[in-house]
């Protein structure tokens, strides 16, 4: 794919993307789900919606519905009871974030699973591999690109995050 031009012919400035993962408070530590957690100037990076799960852990939630835990984990479709987002979703969500994106700099605090569908979705992953990526609390993910094409650096600690 030929990269997209200015009027002037010159290539239309990247955008870059830097995802940071918040590092881990009390109930992250206890593997609670969260509760679909919005991020401020970014509403299409919020965290996913966990339904009737959100605040429990997986534990507690695969003791009670084992079927339906082993079907989260393995089909991309599924959603969590009580209004929860498929991994599915969660990914057309974040691309089509992504894909509005006007070239520059922006920068946001996500959920990890967030991070995964970002990336699944850049790269053009099956939608499967989104359980593949392990995410680390406390570091960033950037992402670049333009004329849909992306490029990716994942986990680097927040510090060695370079401006601009």
């Amino acid at each position: 794919m030929a990269p997209t031009t200015t009027p002037d012919a010159r290539p239309a400035p990247p955008v870059r993307l830097h995802l940071t993962t918040p590092v881990l408070d009390g109930a992250a530590r206890a593997g609670r789900f969260g509760h679909g957690d919005p991020c401020p100037g970014h509403a299409g990076l919020a965290a996913p919606a966990t339904g009737d799960w959100a605040g429990r852990t997986l534990e507690e939630v695969a003791a009670e519905d084992p079927l339906g835990v082993r079907r989260w984990l393995t089909d991309p479709q599924y959603a969590p009871p009580g209004g929860g987002e498929s991994v599915a979703a969660l990914i057309a969500r974040t691309g089509a974030h992504l894909a509005a994106l006007p070239p520059g700099r922006h920068d946001a605090v996500v959920a990890q699973a967030v991070v995964r569908a970002a990336v699944v979705w850049a790269l053009e992953l099956p939608p499967a591999a989104f359980w593949r990526l392990d995410v680390r609390p406390g570091t960033v993910t950037a992402l670049s690109g333009r004329a849909g094409r992306w490029n990716l650096r994942v986990g680097g600690p927040v510090r060695d995050c370079p401006p601009g």
